[in-house]
């Protein structure tokens, strides 16, 4: 569905959930915590998003299994739009910048440790397999 007034791609949330493979009792769980708001509504009362909300529900959903919290996605997600900003200040940058950064080193030892999970997942996967035959 396309929006006249703005052009921009409007999406049930149907749509957004095969999208984005989050249901649609998570999505609306996120919208009803603040961190993703439709962009719009139906006439009949409808969430509508947009490319940008399917996107910021991408980023959330690769946080998740990293472990961050609903406030640190929020943060994340603030620094995020505060740094693709034009008119965020240099000081609101920086915090920005640091706090993607410290974001960036978290998700990095997330990665290591589920790597590490996953490799002992396939050790057993690989052992019961041996059994089976």
């Amino acid at each position: 569905m396309s929006s006249p007034d703005t052009g921009h791609e409007h999406l049930q949330i149907g749509e957004v959930a095969a999208r984005t493979e989050l249901s649609i009792k998570t999505i609306r769980h996120y919208d009803e915590v603040g961190l993703v708001v439709p962009s719009a509504r139906s006439a009949g009362g409808f969430r509508l998003y947009t490319t940008g909300d399917v996107d910021r529900l991408l980023a959330i959903r690769r946080m998740k299994p990293l472990g961050f919290s609903l406030d640190e996605m929020r943060q994340l997600l603030v620094a995020l739009d505060t740094l693709n900003s034009a008119s965020a200040s240099p000081t609101a940058r920086t915090q920005a910048l640091d706090y993607v950064s410290e974001c960036h080193t978290r998700a990095q030892a997330a990665c290591a440790k589920l790597t590490r999970q996953l490799a002992y997942a396939h050790e057993l996967t690989d052992q019961l397999a041996l059994l089976c035959s």
